[in-house]
């Protein structure tokens, strides 16, 4: 099959990823591309939109168009439904590989797995996570096809909104255990924790001590 992967930003974390999924692909015999411009997508059979930051229209280009998820939808719908979920306390995360529709996040599902916590993870560790469980969703796909199940979404809808620099602000009034999930979920280089005090403003990176 002709398979193209989309990632349409060039420094997301998940490319190294990508990168795996298509030698791996390509091992099955597959003619398989990394694109980042949308505009770049052309026929084939399958495209696989991951870590998108933009919403692909021409879903008539590819037979079949996937998306992969970290929430149990319908509910969880919108941006960084992993890092919302980490907040709230779940350490035993929704994944779900889907059909892109013109509505967002809102098409057929083929698949539902989980990523499970156990609560020390830091971000990379999260993400090494989510990009295994997404390679191996994906290449379960293409191995079943075309002797697959989907089946629509059922139930109300939420949705989690595009997380700002103001939600890794700490409260300096509360313990670090208790705000121990936000440092878990902050980049240390693009969005990294921080708390404001007598005017000013100061950065709090965290590292795991491997030594112990």
């Amino acid at each position: 099959m002709l398979i193209q992967i989309l990632v349409d930003n060039t420094n997301s974390w998940i490319i190294p990823y990508a990168n795996e999924l298509i030698k791996q692909l390509e091992n099955k015999g597959h003619e398989v591309y990394l694109i980042h411009s949308h505009d770049d997508v052309k026929e084939g059979d399958i495209l696989c939109l991951l870590s998108c930051e933009r919403i692909f229209k021409e879903l008539h280009l590819n037979k079949h168009n996937l998306v992969v998820h970290e929430s149990d939808l319908p509910k969880g719908k919108g941006w960084s439904p992993l890092t919302w979920q980490i907040l709230e306390g779940k350490d035993k995360i929704p994944i779900t590989l889907f059909e892109a529709s013109k509505e967002v996040d809102a098409g057929d599902i083929y698949a539902k797995e989980y990523i499970h916590l156990e609560g020390h993870e830091l971000l990379d560790e999260i993400k090494h996570l989510q990009g295994l469980k997404t390679k191996k969703m994906i290449i379960d796909f293409v191995e079943t096809y075309p002797n697959l199940d989907a089946y629509q979404q059922e139930g109300e809808s939420t949705f989690y909104p595009r997380r700002k620099p103001i939600d890794s602000e700490l409260d300096i009034d509360k313990s670090i255990k208790e705000q121990f999930n936000l440092l878990r979920v902050s980049d240390n280089e693009r969005y990294p924790a921080y708390f404001e005090l007598n005017g000013k403003k100061y950065l709090i990176k965290i590292y795991k001590d491997e030594r112990i």
